[in-house]
C-alpha cells in the first residue's frame, strides 16, 4: 500500500522483492516498474538498480544510453556501486565515449566511498593510461570528492 501511495522506500523495496522473488513471483519487468517510480523521486538505490536493469537488460531491453543517466544520478549522490558502474561504462565505452580518465576518476571515488572493486579496477585501467592521464584522473577525483562523497 505504501508503494502505491508514492513512498519511494516502499517502491524500492517492492522492486527488490520482485527482482529476487521474495514474497512475490520473480518478475524483472515489475521490479523495473517500481524502481522507476522510486528513481524518479530521487532515491539513489532505485536509480542504481534502474541503471543496472538497463545496463544488463533485466526487465527491459539492454540500453546503455538509458543506463548511464540513472547511474550518474545515483553516483552523484555518493552511491559507491553506481560510481564503480560508471567507471565500467567509461572504461568499456558503453553508453558513453570510452574514456580511461573518467573511468579512473569514478573508480577512485567508488573506492574512497567503500566500494572494494573500485581500487582493483582503478589499478587495472591505470595500466592502459599514461602518467599524465593518471594525474589528470586523480585531480578530477579530488575535485569531485566533496561533491560526490557518500552521505
Amino acid at each position: 500500500k505504501a508503494a502505491e501511495q508514492g513512498d519511494a522506500i516502499a517502491q524500492l523495496n517492492l522492486g527488490v522483492a520482485y527482482y529476487y522473488g521474495k514474497g512475490v513471483i520473480k518478475d524483472f519487468k515489475e521490479s523495473v516498474k517500481w524502481y522507476a517510480k522510486a528513481a524518479e523521486q530521487g532515491d539513489a538505490n532505485a536509480q542504481l538498480n534502474l541503471g543496472k536493469a538497463y545496463y544488463y537488460g533485466k526487465g527491459v531491453i539492454k540500453d546503455y544510453k538509458k543506463a548511464v543517466p540513472w547511474l550518474t544520478k545515483a553516483a552523484e549522490q555518493g552511491c559507491a556501486p553506481a560510481q564503480w558502474s560508471l567507471g565500467v561504462a567509461f572504461q568499456d565505452g558503453n553508453g558513453v565515449m570510452k574514456d580511461y580518465v573518467s573511468a579512473h576518476a569514478w573508480y577512485n571515488l567508488a573506492s574512497a566511498n567503500g566500494e572494494e572493486l573500485g581500487s582493483k579496477y582503478r589499478e587495472s585501467v591505470s595500466e592502459k593510461m599514461s602518467s599524465d592521464q593518471v594525474a589528470l584522473a586523480q585531480d578530477l577525483a579530488k575535485a569531485w570528492f566533496d561533491k560526490y562523497k557518500a552521505k
